[in-house]
């Protein structure tokens, strides 16, 4: 299992709409740093390009996040760590929601798919 310490933003407010275009929060852009820091180097540049599932553990420092929008934040972070090659490979989801005032973070597994 791999961990990423920090409160998954979500994904419906890491974005704001500028002028013509929509531009990532800072706290989108300050997770996105973090999750590329904390990803150990054995899944950073994998480049998984087969079907994969995702199982992930997401803890919360409140009750208030709703785990969906947490899910393509997660991906999105995949994706450009270069873990997977497109989040439209993943098949299979298997998530749970916990809350951990101390501590938020996520805790995951890849498993590829043949």
């Amino acid at each position: 299992m791999e961990i990423i310490y920090g409160n998954t933003p979500s994904k419906s407010n890491c974005y704001k709409i500028g002028y013509k275009s929509l531009y990532k929060t800072k706290s989108l852009t300050d997770y996105e740093n973090s999750f590329f820091m904390q990803l150990s180097g054995k899944l950073r540049d994998v480049m998984i390009e087969s079907y994969f599932e995702l199982i992930v553990d997401v803890y919360y420092p409140s009750g208030r996040a709703d785990l969906d929008n947490s899910l393509k934040i997660i991906l999105d972070c995949l994706q450009k760590t270069r873990t997977i090659k497109n989040d439209n490979r993943c098949v299979k989801i298997v998530a749970r929601r916990f809350i951990d005032k101390k501590e938020p973070r996520i805790e995951f597994k890849i498993n590829t798919i043949d």
